[in-house]
């Protein structure tokens, strides 16, 4: 059975850092297709960044790019979100899914599985 168990949300400042962490047990980073999603209250979920389990391509949205850095850590089987820089709009719940297709995908319906979320709340 596929878990996903996100961690690090938190409330912070105009311009500062926070790293989200994504436990994931029952399958293998190599796979798999991996996604940091966020949704804000009020709009559709959003997708951040994605990496290919496999070869580690990435992808990013263009809201977040040279800002945000996704990651995997295969000897922990964690998946990291790092986020720099953060704005206001960068407020959101912040999900983490795994798809059993390599690839990348920045689309919310094709990932299969999901983690609770954690809430980012980025202050002015």
């Amino acid at each position: 059975e596929v878990q996903l168990v996100e961690s690090g949300g938190g409330l912070v400042q105009v311009g500062g850092s926070l790293r989200l962490s994504c436990a994931a047990s029952g399958f293998r980073f190599d796979d798999y297709g991996i996604g940091w999603f966020r949704q804000a209250p009020g709009k559709e979920r959003e997708g951040v960044s994605c990496i290919n389990g496999r070869d580690g391509t990435i992808n990013y949205a263009d809201s977040v790019k040279s800002r945000f850095t996704i990651a995997i850590d295969n000897a922990k089987n964690m998946v990291y979100l790092q986020m720099n820089s953060l704005k206001p709009e960068d407020t959101a719940v912040y999900y983490c899914a795994a798809r059993r297709v390599i690839g990348l995908s920045r689309r919310a319906n094709d990932y299969d599985d999901w983690g609770q979320g954690t809430q980012v709340t980025v202050s002015s």
